[in-house]
This record gives structure tokens, sequence and C-alpha cells, in this order.
């Protein structure tokens, strides 16, 4: 699918609130609570909320403290996405602030892992069926529906070696947001069909051939103390160093792109909030917010730049039209796959009839055929 793809949602996972406020609010007087107005009561929820939300908040050390024009705090929690550490960092940098929206690094076709338990996503995420397959290529069209299934082989690489499913910082996000008060929670992340298609059309058909040979034949065991040691800045520049070096326009279209566009989402949810009203007559009063965004920390780097940016994301939600050479190896590409497809039924086939041709039963059946051919 080419063109523009829709800018992507706020979009607000059960269980969702609506947004509170990050400033006192006015105390409710004594009495009977069961007189208490819409107003009053959600002041008191307010209250309630500001009581927990630490001035000074004890943050581990992967959390960036960003502040919007506005006055409104954003902290960006970066995170291994196979890590207890990084899930643990979270829960505590939620509690400590009490946010009023909660961003993570997720889009719509990626927010079933959210309600998904531990078992299952680990089950899920060893098991690259041919369905799966299928389901990419339609969504996706061939070659990003390939490369979406490679990549997915690299997650099943690193789930098998570590035992661990992805995105547990996430659901723990998702479970710490439900209970605070008047808490929001967006997706933040671009949608990952726009990142596969212009991925794709940024590389050269020979760019595609070695990452995908690469990503096939990746078999390096992968500890723990490696994943962990993902979260000290020095090693992750040294890798997005390697891999700038190797595929600059991959890196591009799946980092670089992706940066600007969860800096714009943060910056859309670190919005000043109105505070409740009793009544049309009383002004409108409007108080800075706070917001925690859990990413990844390949993302953080690029989020601190682009956070005092103009930023344009129209741009980086297109999809490019496919190149003559784009289109000669996506029609090469599709006839290696249905040739490797054909000869591997014809071969299946061809063993299938030399076994059954083989069995007891089947030779007595031929050699009675052949007996009661006439002139034999």
């Amino acid at each position: 699918m080419e063109g523009e793809e829709r800018p992507a949602q706020e979009a607000d996972m059960e269980p969702v609130m609506t947004s509170g406020t990050s400033e006192a609010v006015p105390r409710v007087l004594s009495g009977d609570s069961q007189n208490l107005s819409d107003v009053d009561a959600l002041n008191l929820l307010l209250e309630m909320k500001l009581k927990r939300r630490r001035e000074r908040p004890n943050l581990p050390r992967t959390v960036t403290q960003l502040v919007a024009e506005d006055g409104s705090r954003v902290y960006v929690v970066g995170t291994a996405h196979f890590s207890d550490d990084s899930k643990r960092d979270v829960v505590k940098t939620i509690r400590e602030v009490q946010p009023d929206v909660v961003v993570v690094e997720l889009c719509q076709y990626r927010v079933s892992m959210l309600k998904m338990d531990e078992r299952t996503l680990l089950r899920e995420a060893k098991e690259v069926s041919l369905e799966k397959l299928q389901q990419a290529i339609r969504q996706n069209g061939l070659m990003s529906g390939l490369m979406q299934m490679l990549l997915l082989k690299v997650s099943a690489h690193i789930t098998e070696q570590l035992g661990m499913a992805p995105g547990g910082e996430f659901r723990e996000a998702f479970k710490e947001a439900s209970k605070v008060p008047f808490c929001k929670f967006h997706l933040g992340d671009r949608p990952i069909p726009v990142t596969f298609k212009r991925a794709i059309a940024a590389l050269s058909f020979w760019q595609k051939v070695k990452l995908a040979w690469g990503l096939c034949f990746l078999s390096d065991p992968i500890s723990k103390d490696d994943v962990e040691r993902c979260k000290q800045k020095d090693l992750l520049e040294q890798m997005m160093a390697e891999m700038i070096g190797e595929f600059p326009d991959l890196h591009r279209t799946i980092v670089s792109e992706r940066d600007v566009y969860l800096t714009y989402m943060l910056r859309q949810a670190a919005r000043r909030l109105e505070l409740p009203r009793t009544s049309d007559a009383e002004p409108r009063k409007c108080v800075p917010s706070v917001v925690v965004g859990v990413v990844g920390m390949g993302h953080v780097p690029g989020i601190e730049k682009n956070w005092s940016t103009d930023l344009n994301i129209q741009e980086i939600m297109t999809v490019p039209p496919p190149s003559i050479s784009g289109r000669v190896s996506r029609v090469a590409m599709k006839a290696a796959f249905f040739g490797l497809l054909g000869y591997g039924l014809y071969w299946m086939g061809r063993r299938t009839v030399s076994l059954v041709l083989s069995l007891p039963a089947a030779q007595f059946c031929l050699q009675r055929v052949s007996e009661a051919q006439p002139g034999r």
C-alpha cells in the first residue's frame, strides 16, 4: 500500500481514565461523602494522587527527564526489551511520579502483547509458522512480510536463548498505569507496516540479500549479562555505530525516523491539563502534566536530540513508491519463492510415491496387475 498512512493513534488501552493534574487542587470540605458533587469527588481523587506523587522522585539511572515549554515534565525510561531490571525501573518510575499519561513504544499492530501472559508470549515468540508468514505477507506485501518474519526469527532466537518473552516492561507499564488515578495509556510508536515498507524501500537489492542472509543464519549465543549491558549508553552507541556503517539507510528508517515519531507522541502527551470546574462560569485553570515514556534505550539519545526541534511526521509516514530495481527484485523474489515452493512440493511428492511403492502391499498389487495384463 502506497501513499500516506494515517498518523498514529493516541490509542487509549483499557483501563484508561481521564487525565489528572500535577499541581495542587482545592481541598474538599469535610462532610458527608454522599453529598459530594462530581467536581468535589474529582478534586478529592486528584488530591490523593498528588499526595502520592514525589516532588523530587528517586528515579533509576535509566530515566531521562525532559521539560516541555509549558512546564510539563516527561520522564523517559530507557529499557532493554529482554530485561527484568527494566521492568523494575518502569514500576518504580510510575509509582514515584504518579503520571497523568504513560506512553509506550508500541503501535496498534503489537498491542496484543499487553494482555497476553508470559507463557503464551513465550510460546508465540518461538513459533514462526507458515500461517504467520502468510499473514505477514498479506498485511505488508511479500518483501516487507519476509523481512518481518526474519526479524521475528531474531526475536525468537533471543527468546529461546534467554527463556524470556519480549516486552515485559510494556506489560508492567500497562499494569501500573491502571493503578494511578486518571492516568491515560498511549501507544507512541509508528505503525509497524509503515516502518517495514520504508525500510525495504530504502535498501538496494544486494543490501536486502545481505541483510536476509545475516538474519537467517543468526545463531550466536546471548546471555542475560549481554542484555543488561545494553542499558549502558557507551555499549549501545558502539553497537549503533557498527549498524550505521553497514546499513545506514536501515538505521535511518528503523531507528532515527522512529526517534522523531516517539518524540512527537511524547510532546503530544505532555500538554497542559484542565482542572475540573464547579460551573461554566468559573474560569478555566490549566496546569502542567506529568508523562512517563517507556522506550528502548536505543531511542533515548534521539528523543533528547529532537526534543526542542520542529518536527514534521507527515514525511516519515509516507510510503515511497517502489523503484524500477525494487520492482525487478520483487518479481525475482516472488519467482524464487514460488519456484522453491513448487520444487519442494515436487520433491515431497516423488518421495511419498517412492515410499508408497516400496511397501509390500503396493508391491503385491503391482505384481497382480502385471500378471493380469493380457499377453503375459
